[in-house]
């Protein structure tokens, strides 16, 4: 379903939007700026099929919620403008049952033009109520990932996914061969902070968008936690780009001298 409007416009740059969305899947030349600069990266993968992106809303001192775990909402019409238009280039917008259950989340596209992704939710243990927000039938597909010997009670068309899990938890790997396999290629791993920390951990994003919102809130929930390590050497650096979004900076990290393949890499030419 396309929107027809542009609620958000924080840059001044929607009107040479509502045409993005189609050139940037079905052409191989440059999108008008500033979304070549922005969105380029993601139009095809270069370690396999894929293309996966992390995204991540957060404040200057790197917070997403506050000590109360509240979090609506820490970017402003810039932040969410550019998460919608996320949610309009790609197949599918990932979230974790922790945020399914938590924000309740729609997961559709309402501050851009551009289609509704496919929309699926990580529940390895079947905890997602039926009534949730994504499972709404609107035409489009809505996936469930689950453990294997799990059965959730779900409404009718929602496709369960099974996977093998290990300690309560499925590989992000594993993940994205799945839905690799259901035709599903660019994927956004919307959050929560948990499970775009496991996508980074294993390798497994091309490129993490954050969103920076010029706001402090001194204490609270980080966006990113990965392993702990002793001294800053040991840091995982990528290349990074800013853009400056009406008053909010989007920082763009590539991410794929990490990334590992999924099923057969791509072959050099």
């Amino acid at each position: 379903m396309m929107d027809a409007f542009e609620p958000d416009d924080p840059d001044g740059n929607a009107v040479t939007w509502p045409k993005v969305p189609s050139n940037f899947r079905a052409s191989g030349t440059p999108l008008p700026e500033p979304w070549e600069a922005r969105f380029g990266p993601l139009r095809r993968g270069t370690i396999d099929d894929l293309v996966v992106v992390g995204q991540i809303g957060q404040s200057i001192d790197g917070r997403i919620a506050t000590v109360t775990g509240h979090s609506k909402y820490i970017n402003g019409p810039a932040g969410l403008a550019h998460l919608h238009r996320l949610r309009a280039l790609v197949d599918a917008v990932l979230v974790g049952i922790g945020t399914a259950v938590a924000d309740n989340p729609l997961l559709t596209v309402r501050r851009c033009a551009g289609p509704n992704p496919a929309r699926i939710v990580l529940d390895p243990r079947g905890r997602l109520s039926p009534d949730a927000k994504v499972l709404t039938e609107d035409g489009v597909r809505r996936l469930v990932i689950t453990a294997e010997g799990v059965s959730p009670k779900l409404p009718a068309g929602v496709e369960i996914v099974t996977v093998a899990a290990q300690g309560g938890e499925i590989a992000p790997s594993a993940i994205l061969a799945a839905l690799k396999a259901r035709g599903l290629a660019r994927i956004l791993i919307e959050g929560g902070a948990h499970t775009v920390s496991r996508f980074i951990a294993a390798g497994c994003l091309d490129r993490l968008h954050v969103m920076v919102a010029p706001i402090m809130l001194g204490a609270g929930q980080s966006g990113v936690t990965l392993t702990p390590i002793a001294t800053a050497d040991l840091a995982l650096r990528a290349p990074m780009r800013a853009h400056l979004i009406g008053d909010e900076v989007l920082l763009d990290c590539d991410l794929t001298a990490q990334r590992v393949a999924i099923g057969v890499a791509k072959k050099s030419t």
